[in-house]
């Protein structure tokens, strides 16, 4: 049996002891009988082939991995650097650092640990303005803003070219000489694990090889060593910079006049063919427009009762479905449990439910909301289902390792990042909301411009009813452009 657990070592100078450690994967042994201790302020260079079960370590080490038998005992909770960095897409470079004070109330402030590392300028960037060097140095910074004594690296520098690399290396030795953290530190290079590390250890098949002792081993890199020290001097510092976010020129605003234009030919169309046919059930745009004029008080009345009720459905759709859409998204089983019901819902048609919701709450605004949440509610629980469940597992093992708890990570991670996702959803839910107000006012005769367009029609005013028509359609891209500036102004930390 394994046992895993954030107690202080057998000595005070240990920071990880590992005892018989075995790791299995579909009945392949990934670690076997791995044993090591790791004093506290060492650097510990992990290096082997590929699949020989360095990560695996790491992630047994971390907490994120159980192993099936052997003992693990850690002084602290480590922190860890992913390979792919795991930066929170929708927060700043400050923001991310700053991630693990604002879920355990413990670590240190983000400006300083982005001094540390030289990212403090562009501490108000977001993670796709910086290039794969800069996010190295966030995801970093992140691990040190942890209340940790122990650092896990998992080939952070495996995708930098090979003299920003270098500077790196150099960064990095300078940096634990600074903090004496206890470090394991990933790689398949060996110069760079005999260059940073006090003990390379060796890692094959998922047995520990070999452990060599590499204090003080290393060659000098190429900063400062003879003819590399020359070549670097030609090709200038190895660093690496923020991708820089062009505004874009100024160009003509093509598709404002082309609607514009399509409108324009849309109405004159239908002038034509109104004028042409002299129907009186057809009225003309003119005559529609006449019918606004004259009506305009009254459909100003009728438009503020079905825009309230429209409004007060959208809420009761949010409040209704983000709850809901998130327990379904985070277990299966309440997805099982509701979707018949969901579905049913859905499957009634609006305009023969309404009528017989009326010997049970009557004629007033319940009843209209009530419609109006019913058609609008579903894009809200499948866009909240599904955002929910698109929340990456490798953000997950960020908070994991950070230490959140469920709350943390319900406003910190779940929410923002499966908002792309329900804003869309949002999107279907604003026009579906307003459709059910007019069928409720259409059916229950209602204050609205449902009961003002049956009434004129019912009288033979069918330009009136018409205006109605217009305005409702106006009102349904008034609140569909509304949610685009919102989720264009919420997502803004998105490439364009």
């Amino acid at each position: 049996m394994s046992s895993q657990t954030l107690a202080k070592p057998k000595t005070s100078l240990e920071a990880i002891r590992l005892e018989g450690v075995c790791v299995e994967f579909e009945g392949n042994n990934v670690l076997k009988d791995v044993h090591l201790t790791i004093n506290k302020g060492e650097f510990i260079a992990l290096i082997g082939p590929s699949g020989g079960g360095k990560s695996t370590l790491l992630r047994v080490i971390s907490g994120l991995l159980k192993a099936h038998s052997g003992k693990v005992t850690v002084s602290t909770k480590p922190a860890i650097v992913f390979q792919d960095y795991r930066l929170l897409p929708w927060r700043t470079v400050k923001e991310n650092v700053n991630l693990p004070r604002e879920l355990t109330g413990k670590g240190e402030g983000a400006e300083n640990v982005l001094k540390q590392v030289g990212m403090l300028e562009h501490a108000d960037r977001y993670p796709h303005q910086l290039s794969g060097g800069m996010q190295a140095r966030v995801a970093i910074a992140r691990a040190l803003a942890q209340d940790s004594d122990v650092l896990l690296l998992d080939e952070p520098f495996s995708a930098l070219d090979a003299q920003v690399r270098e500077r790196f290396n150099l960064e990095m030795k300078r940096l634990h000489e600074k903090t004496h953290k206890t470090i394991i530190f990933v790689t398949h290079s060996i110069r760079e694990a005999v260059y940073l590390a006090d003990r390379v250890v060796v890692l094959k098949d998922g047995i520990i090889d070999t452990v060599l002792e590499a204090k003080n081993e290393g060659r000098i890199t190429a900063y400062d060593d003879g003819i590399e020290a020359i070549l670097r001097a030609k090709l200038g510092m190895g660093d690496s910079t923020f991708v820089k976010t062009h505004k874009p020129g100024l160009r003509f605003p093509w598709i404002v006049p082309t609607v514009v234009l399509l409108t324009t030919l849309l109405f004159f169309l239908w002038e034509w063919s109104a004028r042409s046919s002299q129907s009186f059930f057809f009225p003309a745009p003119s005559q529609v427009w006449e019918a606004l004029i004259d009506n305009a008080s009254l459909l100003v009345k009728h438009t503020l009762a079905s825009f309230r009720v429209a409004m007060l459905g959208i809420l009761s759709s949010l409040l209704i479905g983000l709850p809901i859409g998130y327990l379904m998204g985070k277990k299966v089983t309440f997805e099982r449990l509701l979707s018949p019901y969901i579905v049913a819902l859905q499957a009634i048609p609006t305009i023969i439910l309404t009528p017989l919701l009326i010997p049970w709450l009557g004629y007033g605004t319940l009843p209209r909301v009530l419609i109006a949440t019913l058609i609008s509610v579903f894009p809200v629980l499948v866009s909240t289902m599904v955002g929910v469940r698109e929340v990456g597992r490798i953000y997950r093992e960020v908070f994991s390792t950070i230490g959140a708890n469920g709350l943390s990570t319900l406003f910190k991670l779940e929410l923002p990042g499966a908002l792309p996702v329900v804003l869309g959803g949002l999107r279907l839910t604003v026009t579906l909301a307003l459709i059910g107000t007019i069928v409720a006012e259409f059916v229950l005769g209602s204050p609205g411009l449902g009961y003002f367009a049956n009434s004129e029609r019912l009288n033979f005013r069918f330009a009136n009813a018409y205006a109605a028509v217009f305005i409702n359609v106006v009102i349904s891209l008034v609140l569909y452009l509304s949610v685009s500036l919102l989720e264009q102004w919420v997502l803004r930390y998105r490439k364009r």
